[in-house]
């Protein structure tokens, strides 16, 4: 079977991993991807070069709006998520915030579920505020609220797959009906369960965003984000009048016109992307490409190292609490059957006897497991979100997002399961 061949139809998980978005080099023959580590194009014509401008051809002009390598992922990670195209950038911050920043403007309201990163929320409540951008915070597990909080000036409804760092799941069936009904679209960060684990465009999301340093890239060693978009949002819709606003810079015409299904994500490369800086680094885009083509198995693995930890720390006399929804005592246990059935991530919470003092003295205490502020690494890694991650927020609102001071949020590896649990014993003895 030729490689055209290959690419013709729809490909399995891990088939896609390895080869969607790319061929072998034309010129060389180059089997693996190519790294493009240059920062501009030469142009065949100034008639070529003013229609590339204009967006009136496909090409490339400078890679601060794209990369031939960084294309190879965008295409993969859609292929992989099940959308029509993506945005590779340079951070999991930028994702969201090009995403949404693509959608409202000052004005402008955004409604998403508070069980968040902190770091978002802090995006959220002060630099889109700056922006006069309005985030109104609601429960995601109330749907009632989620749909009374929109209004006239909403512009999208947000979302977790899982909370960070408390696990909810997130109802996403429920809120793309909610976000369908008033002609909203809903935006997913996937980062936790990664296209392996979940395709929340399968459950109604229009648009999906993750930081690929954590699973995509898999080993903590580069920073970068993602943009998928589904190609099923009506962007037509009177909401939305800036995607069908005729615009000189490209060409007199709108982005609704001019991509179709692509509006979204044309638009989000072309000006915000465009003009805030916020593409990825072909290396950076390079060294994902490689994490993607290992994915599927590391996350079996992170998934499998997971259950075994929880049960380890249930029975644990030193734990009071592990919020982990696979077992069926857990109150999330039928979410995660409908939306995770191949298993709940590896990122999970619990809580140490003894409160606060307790969870710091344990995380001092650590000596395999890594106290740091990332997840999804194949290394295991440990944190007390209440001091770090979350610490800018009030008590009040960590409350709200779920981080309470006897919480460690844990991202299990790929180490042996014996070693894992062996420093965890330890950790907690100690205290």
């Amino acid at each position: 079977m030729t490689e055209k061949q290959i690419t013709t139809k729809k490909l399995g998980f891990d088939t896609a991993a390895l080869h969607a978005g790319q061929h072998p080099d034309p010129h060389n023959g180059a089997r693996a991807v190519p790294l493009f580590q240059t920062s501009s194009y030469v142009f065949e014509s100034t008639e070529k070069a003013a229609a590339l401008f204009r967006m009136q051809e496909p090409g490339y002009i400078y890679s601060r709006n794209g990369n031939p390598t960084n294309a190879v992922l965008e295409e993969r990670l859609a292929e992989l998520e099940g959308g029509i195209g993506g945005f590779a950038v340079s951070s999991g911050q930028a994702a969201i915030s090009v995403a949404l920043l693509t959608l409202a403007k000052a004005g402008d309201e955004i409604i998403t579920t508070n069980a968040l990163y902190g770091g978002t929320y802090n995006l959220f409540s002060e630099t889109f505020k700056g922006f006069g951008v309005t985030v109104r915070f609601v429960d995601g597990r109330n749907l009632e609220e989620v749909e009374q909080t929109v209004n006239d000036r909403t512009k999208a409804i947000f979302t977790e797959s899982i909370g960070n760092p408390n696990a909810e799941i997130a109802d996403l069936h429920s809120l793309s009906a909610i976000a369908k009904r008033n002609r909203l679209p809903l935006v997913v960060d996937n980062t936790f369960t990664t296209p392996y684990l979940q395709k929340p465009i399968d459950f109604g999301a229009d648009i999906v965003v993750f930081s690929t340093t954590k699973f995509i890239g898999g080993h903590g060693t580069s920073i970068g984000g993602a943009i998928v978009d589904a190609g099923t949002f009506d962007w037509t819709n009177e909401r939305f009048p800036d995607f069908n606003r005729d615009k000189p810079s490209i060409g007199n015409t709108s982005f609704t016109k001019l991509a179709g299904n692509r509006a979204f994500i044309a638009k989000a490369r072309f000006e915000l992307g465009h003009d805030l800086g916020t593409s990825l680094s072909p290396f950076n885009s390079w060294l994902f490409i490689q994490g993607l083509e290992t994915l599927s198995f590391r996350m079996k693995q992170h998934v499998h190292n997971a259950k075994e930890t929880a049960a380890f720390l249930r029975q644990h006399p030193a734990v009071e609490w592990v919020n982990y929804p696979d077992s069926k005592d857990d109150p999330q246990y039928e979410l995660a059957q409908a939306y995770l059935p191949k298993g709940a991530s590896s990122i999970f919470t619990f809580g140490i006897k003894g409160g606060r003092k307790a969870a710091e003295e344990f995380i001092d205490s650590l000596s395999l497991i890594s106290h740091l502020a990332n997840v999804g690494d194949s290394k295991t890694l440990a944190i007390h979100p209440a001091s770090t991650t979350h610490a800018r927020m009030t008590e009040e609102q960590q409350l709200q997002a779920g981080v309470y001071p006897d919480q460690i949020r844990l991202s299990i590896g790929l180490e042996d399961i014996d070693d894992i649990l062996a420093d965890l014993d330890q950790a907690l003895q100690a205290n």
